[in-house]
C-alpha cells in the first residue's frame, strides 16, 4: 500500500501547516484562499447576490474592506453592466444590515445566528460588548474569540451602523391574511417574523396578539381580528 505523505505548506500561500488532531490548518491570516472564502462566506449570510467565487476573483478583492472599497464602476468594469449593476445594488443594500446580521458573516469562529443573538439582546451597539458581557453569555472560546476580532478594529472602516436589532421574546402569534406587499410569499414573511421571534400562525383565535392585512380588503380573518381585539397592522416590518 503506498503511503500518502501529508503536505507540510500551504498550496495557495505555501505557509508552513500545522496539524491538530489531524487536520491541517494553514494559519496564516493573510492566505489569499482563506480571503476568498472569508468573503465567500460573509456574501452567503448577507445574502448579497453574485458574490461568488468567479466575483470575487474577478474583483480582486482580499478581505472585506476591499469590498466595499469597490465604487460602482470598479465593479462594472470587471463584471460587465448587466451583472455588475446587480452585485452593487446588492453590495449597497448589505450596508443596511444590523449587528444581529453582521457579526455571524465576519467569520469568527463559534460565532454564529444563536450566539450573536445573546449578545445583541443584551447591547444596543457593538461598542458596549465587554469582557465581562461576552464571558457571562457565551462559552469561553466562543468568548475569546469575539473580544480578538474586536480588538483588530477590522471592523471600524466597514459602513455598517453596528446597531442591534432586538428581538420580540415572548413568542407573540401572528397571523397574515390577503395579499402582502412586502414580500413575496407567505412562506417568506413568516420565515421573517420566525426570525424576529415571533410565531406565525393560520387561523385568527382569542389568543393571537397581531393579524397582519397590507391589503385592506375587509376579510373574515379581519373581522373576528376586530371582534377579538387582536391587533392589525398594515405592514408586516412594523413588527420589530
Amino acid at each position: 500500500m503506498t503511503q500518502i505523505e501529508a503536505p507540510k505548506h500551504c498550496p495557495s500561500c505555501s505557509s508552513t501547516l500545522e496539524i491538530v488532531n489531524s487536520v491541517l490548518y494553514c494559519r496564516n491570516a493573510d492566505c489569499p484562499a482563506q480571503g476568498l472564502k472569508l468573503i465567500e462566506n460573509f456574501g452567503k449570510v448577507l445574502k448579497i447576490i453574485g458574490l461568488g467565487p468567479a466575483a470575487i476573483r474577478k474583483l480582486n478583492v482580499v478581505s472585506i474592506t476591499d469590498l466595499y472599497s469597490l465604487d460602482k464602476d470598479d465593479i462594472n468594469q470587471c463584471l460587465g453592466d448587466a451583472l455588475g449593476n446587480k452585485l452593487y445594488a446588492n453590495i449597497e443594500k448589505s450596508k443596511t444590515a444590523s449587528l444581529n446580521q453582521v457579526l455571524p458573516a465576519m467569520g469568527i469562529p463559534l460565532i454564529g445566528k444563536v450566539a450573536s443573538d445573546k449578545i445583541c439582546a443584551n447591547i444596543n451597539h457593538l461598542s458596549e460588548i465587554t469582557e465581562k458581557l461576552a464571558n457571562s453569555v457565551l462559552g469561553p472560546k466562543a468568548a475569546t474569540n469575539l473580544l480578538n476580532w474586536l480588538d483588530t478594529e477590522e471592523w471600524i472602516d466597514l459602513p455598517f451602523s453596528f446597531i442591534a436589532e432586538k428581538k420580540n421574546t415572548t413568542g407573540d402569534t401572528v397571523c397574515i391574511t390577503g395579499k402582502l406587499k412586502s414580500f413575496k410569499t407567505k412562506a417568506e414573511a413568516n420565515v421573517y417574523l420566525s426570525e424576529k421571534g415571533y410565531t406565525p400562525v393560520e387561523s385568527v383565535t382569542k389568543t393571537t396578539k397581531y393579524l397582519v392585512n397590507e391589503s385592506g380588503v375587509e376579510s373574515a380573518k379581519t373581522e373576528k381580528a376586530r371582534a377579538n381585539g387582536t391587533i392589525i397592522i398594515n405592514n408586516i416590518k412594523d413588527l420589530i
